[in-house]
């Protein structure tokens, strides 16, 4: 399923990375955020919502990049070049991800970024919408998001435009051995 997903995802324009410790992926992070030029002045600082994947590495290691927050304001995430979530489940026939997003934060850092990473454990990949729909549990799960690909619109004419109603690059890190859904 991991390679179909891929290869959607990829086909909209979405960049998908897989590691198999979170270790990994928190090296990736590390290298991605310095090599995207991540620091404390406005339009280049990089936002992160509290999430599963903080407790199964170092935070210390994420908290020394500078211009890396974790105390988020809708302001600071406006002006962040990267936001950083965990989403809950991916859909392998469409290359969409799917984020319970009740907490504002998932929104924030998901929404306003110019490039929004999205960490997934691998074992969040579902076949389609109607696996992911049987998990979801409506009682808890008030804002479901639905991700497929960076963010594009057309006009009349069929002029694409990438980033007008959120980021215009989408990272997704598939992690092997992180937990279950969050």
């Amino acid at each position: 399923m991991f390679e179909e997903f891929k290869t959607k995802a990829e086909g909209v324009s979405a960049e998908v990375h897989r590691f198999g410790s979170a270790e990994e992926a928190l090296g990736f992070l590390v290298d991605f955020m310095a090599k995207e030029g991540v620091a404390e002045q406005e339009g280049q600082y990089g936002v992160m919502a509290d999430c599963p994947f903080l407790s199964s590495v170092d935070r210390a290691v994420l908290e020394g990049v500078e211009g890396l927050s974790f105390d988020l304001s809708r302001d600071r995430a406006a002006k962040a070049l990267v936001g950083i979530s965990q989403v809950d489940w991916a859909m392998a026939d469409t290359g969409t991800l799917v984020q319970d997003a009740t907490a504002i934060d998932k929104r924030l850092v998901s929404t306003l970024p110019t490039i929004h990473v999205a960490l997934i454990a691998t074992s969040g990949l579902r076949a389609d919408m109607p696996s992911v729909l049987a998990e979801a549990d409506p009682q808890t799960a008030n804002y479901i998001a639905m991700i497929t690909g960076p963010s594009r619109t057309a006009d009349i004419e069929r002029v694409l435009t990438i980033g007008v109603h959120g980021p215009e690059r989408l990272v997704i890190v598939f992690i092997d051995e992180l937990g279950g859904i969050n």
